[in-house]
């Protein structure tokens, strides 16, 4: 058939994602001059509210500034804008002009934690413009709740004002943890590209950064303690991560409600560390006996090995405050360790010869026990879970690979909280946002206890194809279906009307510096 002219796909305008569990708009319509706007805090004036009622004051005016320059609207004369700005004032739904939006908060709160409270209500008033509010019970919530009413706003005809509808808003998350995972190894990520991650998290009201920091590729974080880490296993000292870059990164996402989680992925994915640490890792030997150059995995026979590994996860717990710390244990290869003399020694006087489900699993049970006295919880890939000894909710099982309703089921069966990513791995170029949309971590038959027991989820951009250069493009808008899949009801399933939302949202994050793919197809962003 003939292709008609146009976008493939309608943006909408003025629409919320992700979708609100609560949404009511009417016609009745308020005009908002960008210039002098401004959010007036009534409730108590938490330490995050100035710096995020700045933020967002800056959204509105960088949203008003698109309608602006329109050259039909440019050359128009003063008295065709006044005879405009009178027909606005004599349509029936006008409802005056909003000057200011209230934003009320119950409990303040320094950093964000797993289970904090994001809801929030938002109404701009039918009757009284003055009333319009965000109410939260925490600062979270209002974060949210900002968020939410910059989305409402679109750019009115005169090209001089916005528009929003009478709109009210009540509003909470499915799921309490909504993340993204971004590998730091593979390529290096520049802080700013971190920090502009963070801004498009923000954008779509996602609540964890999940930073898989270092691999087998490098190592990039700077520890104090062992600064040869980095010496030797970056791949450049350009290419690392200081304290001061940390504290940078931590704080830029503690203002806008985010949380850090850190991944330091163990006993495999550890060939970068073995570099600044000799003896480490098990030594690959061939049949004759002899080293053959090779290492793989950290070896947990040796004390002075726990004892580093204490140390080290001493250090990362003092750095990275959330109280949930990743410890990875997924893909751990059996070489080297077969073949390692002083492992197989160990593993023949423990009388668990050639059994290396059961040295892992007795490593990361340690790993585990060492954590929890860090006052940490700590989330394992499932492998760890499957092949492990865990007690129930000992753990946090992060879900990847196979039949993922099927391992959650009975992950939360056993009484364990789950994580889900699996289908959400945005490196898989083939794998568009509607499937991503389409995956529910409650998709199976669970009782409700079962069902309280999934945490939620992340997708995870892997880097070994992706740099500094392609990673944002790559990341947005897919893991935006994600984020309205973790926040917004079950119910919320139109692919259709997601679409023509996504369209609005993609043009949304290219306006705020964020360089997001095309969602649909054919189409435009007015600039």
């Amino acid at each position: 058939p003939p292709v008609p002219p146009g976008p493939k796909v309608h943006a909408t305008r003025g629409e919320v994602w992700p979708r609100p569990a609560s949404i009511r708009r009417s016609p009745g319509f308020y005009l908002l001059r960008p210039l002098s706007f401004y959010f007036q805090i009534t409730g108590r004036r938490c330490a995050l509210l100035e710096p995020a009622t700045t933020r967002y004051l800056r959204v509105v005016q960088a949203e008003a500034a698109v309608a602006a320059p329109r050259p039909s609207r440019a050359h128009r004369t003063r008295a065709e804008r006044n005879s405009w700005a009178r027909a606005w004032r004599t349509d029936p739904l006008f409802r005056g002009y909003l000057r200011s939006l209230q934003v009320e908060v119950e409990d303040c709160e320094d950093w964000p934690w797993p289970g904090m409270d994001e809801s929030y209500q938002l109404v701009v008033d039918d009757s009284a413009p003055g009333a319009s509010k965000i109410k939260a019970r925490s600062v979270w919530g209002a974060l949210r709740g900002l968020e939410s009413f910059v989305q409402l706003l679109s750019p009115s005809d005169d090209g001089a004002t916005l528009l929003v509808n009478v709109t009210e808003v009540d509003d909470a998350p499915r799921f309490p943890h909504r993340g993204l995972l971004l590998d730091t190894s593979r390529h290096f990520l520049p802080v700013e590209d971190i920090k502009l991650e963070l801004d498009a998290l923000e954008a779509v009201k996602m609540n964890v950064l999940h930073w898989h920091i270092v691999d087998d590729q490098s190592f990039p974080w700077q520890s104090s303690l062992f600064p040869e880490l980095s010496e030797s296993g970056a791949y450049d000292p350009s290419q690392t991560y200081s304290p001061e870059n940390v504290r940078d990164i931590l704080e830029y996402a503690r203002l806008r409600g985010i949380r850090v989680v850190a991944e330091f992925d163990t006993p495999g994915h550890t060939r970068s560390w073995g570099e600044g640490r000799p003896g480490l890792l098990a030594a690959c030997h061939d049949s004759s006996g002899r080293p053959d150059g090779t290492f793989a995995n950290i070896d947990p026979t040796k004390p002075q090995n726990r004892e580093f590994l204490k140390q080290l996860f001493g250090e990362v717990a003092a750095v990275f405050p959330d109280p949930v710390l990743h410890l990875g244990g997924d893909e751990v290869p059996e070489f080297c360790w077969n073949s390692d003399p002083g492992v197989r020694a160990y593993m023949e006087n423990r009388g668990i010869s050639g059994d290396y489900r059961r040295l892992q699993s007795e490593y990361l049970r340690w790993l585990t026990l060492e954590v929890q006295r860090l006052n940490r919880t700590p989330v394992v890939w499932q492998e760890a879970w499957e092949n492990g000894d865990f007690a129930a909710n000992e753990v946090i099982v992060h879900v990847w690979l196979g039949d993922a309703m099927d391992l959650i089921n009975k992950i939360t069966r056993r009484g364990f909280r789950a994580l889900l990513s699996e289908t959400w791995y945005l490196d898989h170029l083939q794998t568009g946002w509607e499937a991503m949309y389409r995956i529910d971590p409650h998709n199976f038959a669970g009782t409700p206890d079962q069902l309280r027991l999934v945490e939620g989820g992340e997708a995870c951009m892997w880097s070994e194809m992706v740099d500094a250069t392609n990673v944002h493009s790559r990341v947005w808008p897919r893991a935006a279906a994600v984020a309205e899949r973790l926040w917004s009801p079950r119910t919320t399933r139109d692919t259709t009307a997601a679409a023509r939302r996504l369209e609005e949202l993609v043009c949304r994050l290219n306006r705020r510096g964020i360089p997001s793919s095309p969602a649909n197809g054919p189409g435009y962003c007015p600039r």
